[in-house]
């Protein structure tokens, strides 16, 4: 599997479920709550497949060594406002805003990826070198998945 489409598969994911979070009211406490659940189990994984595979291998070219760093930051700054909404009530009017915020910063982070990223990524990988490291990935993930059901 190409590592961007993998990727790409997953933007499309979570972005259908920040669409879904983004329509729930304060009276909505359990919809939210397991939406909001379902979106970090999601990212965690995410970002772990980007960061420990997809990022390294960009980071050993110089022609994507920056936007891998770039993206280091992006994850870190989502993970940072994801932690803050865990700390407020789901029926609190600043969740909300806070979660618009975290949606805001991944839809950036996705655009910057599927353009920019992606497009740099195919100029220094041979399309082999693509789907192996997609098919790590999705090993990886997998891995990840099965920990997740057995936590």
């Amino acid at each position: 599997m190409d590592a961007t489409k993998l990727l790409k598969d997953d933007h499309d994911k979570v972005k259908k479920m920040l669409e879904e979070l983004e329509s729930t009211t304060e009276r909505g406490v359990k919809t939210r709550e397991q939406l909001f659940t379902k979106v970090k189990q999601e990212l965690t994984v995410h970002e772990a497949i980007e960061e420990e595979i997809f990022y390294p291998a960009l980071r050993e070219h110089p022609k994507t060594k920056e936007i891998a760093l770039e993206a280091y930051e992006e994850h870190h700054v989502v993970d940072m406002v994801m932690a803050e909404i865990e700390g407020v009530a789901f029926d609190d009017e600043r969740w909300s805003a806070k979660f618009m915020v975290m949606k805001e910063n991944l839809e950036h982070h996705i655009e910057e990826e599927e353009g920019e990223m992606f497009k740099q990524a195919k100029q220094v990988f041979e399309k082999e070198e693509l789907e192996e490291l997609g098919d790590q990935m999705l090993a990886r993930k997998e891995q990840l998945l099965q920990q997740q059901t057995a936590a």
